[in-house]
């Protein structure tokens, strides 16, 4: 009799638990601060429409620096990074109040948008999106009329390929111009390298923030290998070393002999 009893206690227990547990959490759903989220996906460079967005209870009062309290403040915004629901709509995504759309809107204060002309290949074969970060190598001659190869920027933003600011990973796309986002000491950078040779994209990790601060490549550096200057500098070193002192030599008539005489 005893066990059954105590079982009826534990079922009894476990249930108030749940109950107190169930009814703690659906209060703080409805009583938590109130926070702007997406309810449907937000294109960036697009306002945001009534039906993109919700307001809702955030559970606990820890919620996101900056977050939005009320719908009207987002509605008719410019949003200037996509969106996808559940997330809260903070103000580093939207563009400033009066933006009227577009790539301008997009734009990070401070820096500019400049585009460039690419093609297949220059262009990472369609994998560089709005949103990729890229590095910038250009290919031309010297003032010795030698060729090379140089990174001139790193870490640069794509804000639209053609004229679409919006990114598809499945869908890559062969187009002819892609637009970067630089500061205005970089745009005359590029404005200048791509007038003395060829511009390359090079794709690289979105999570990747170091700077590349590299020499460049020349001819010589394709023609000569490591190993090849390796196995010079040997035989030099050999054909060295056989010229080294070898003792004195004796000289009869038109013949030298090595050594010291007996």
């Amino acid at each position: 009799m005893k066990k059954p009893i105590i079982a009826a206690i534990a079922l009894i227990l476990g249930a108030m638990a749940a109950f107190t547990a169930a009814r703690w959490v659906n209060i703080s759903r409805h009583t938590g601060p109130k926070v702007v989220i997406v309810a449907q996906p937000i294109e960036l460079g697009k306002a945001i429409t009534t039906e993109q967005i919700k307001t809702v209870n955030w559970p606990g009062a820890d919620i996101p620096q900056g977050a939005v309290s009320k719908a009207t403040e987002v509605v008719g915004r410019i949003a200037r990074v996509s969106m996808m629901p559940g997330e809260p709509v903070l103000p580093g995504k939207l563009a400033p109040k009066g933006a009227t759309g577009g790539l301008a809107s997009i734009i990070s204060d401070g820096k500019r948008a400049i585009t460039v002309k690419v093609n297949e290949v220059i262009a990472v074969a369609g994998f560089a999106l709005p949103g990729s970060f890229v590095d910038i190598l250009v290919s031309g001659k010297d003032a010795n009329r030698q060729p090379f190869s140089r990174t001139v920027l790193s870490r640069v933003k794509v804000l639209a390929v053609a004229q679409e600011t919006t990114a598809e990973p499945d869908k890559p796309k062969v187009v002819n111009a892609v637009t970067l986002e630089l500061t205005p000491h970089e745009s005359e950078k590029l404005d200048l390298a791509r007038s003395i040779g060829a511009l390359s994209l090079v794709l690289r990790n979105e999570l990747d923030t170091g700077e590349v601060n590299s020499a460049g490549v020349r001819l010589s550096d394709l023609m000569y290998s490591q190993s090849t200057r390796a196995t010079s500098s040997s035989t030099a070193a050999h054909a060295s070393a056989s010229r080294q002192y070898r003792g004195p030599e004796e000289i009869r008539g038109t013949s030298r002999h090595s050594g010291a005489t007996p």
